[in-house]
């Protein structure tokens, strides 16, 4: 199966966050992890977002 890498654009458009609110998750660790490409571009696998947006979930209490 092949990776899927977003750009930080497009991970932004997706969770419609400003690029400098994805770069304080970065800062604070709370964001999905990223590759860092030769270019020194960032990516971030569809894979690992999927996991992050896993261990975000919480539990409804009704």
């Amino acid at each position: 199966m092949k990776r899927e890498l977003l750009k930080v654009a497009e991970f932004c458009t997706e969770w419609k966050i400003a690029r400098s609110t994805f770069y304080e998750w970065i800062a604070k660790g709370e964001a999905p992890r990223t590759i860092k490409m030769p270019n020194g571009q960032l990516r971030i696998d569809r894979r690992d977002i999927e996991k992050w947006e896993q261990l975000r979930e919480i539990d409804q209490v009704a």
